[in-house]
């Protein structure tokens, strides 16, 4: 788990910060990670980026995540709040 929190932490975007984490039991053993991060909405869209504007989205975000493959089978998001 440690691998993927630093693949995670790694991960850089402008106007992307990360934040608290911790391994949350899910059963049988097995252990999800649950991390924080802060983004500026004027630099990271909530919504799929379709052109040429320069802002990511949080797909963009997930899709890195789960490109480490080995380590992660699934992204979700526990919770959004937009400011």
């Amino acid at each position: 788990m440690k691998v993927l929190e630093n693949g995670v932490r790694a991960i850089t975007m402008d106007g992307l910060v990360w934040g608290a984490s911790k391994l949350i039991p899910v059963g049988y053993g097995i252990k999800k990670l649950q991390i924080n991060c802060v983004i500026e909405d004027d630099k990271v869209s909530a919504k799929t980026n379709t052109g040429d504007s320069g802002i990511v989205s949080t797909d963009d975000l997930e899709d890195q995540i789960t490109a480490m493959e080995d380590y992660c089978q699934s992204v979700d998001i526990a919770a959004f709040n937009k400011i």
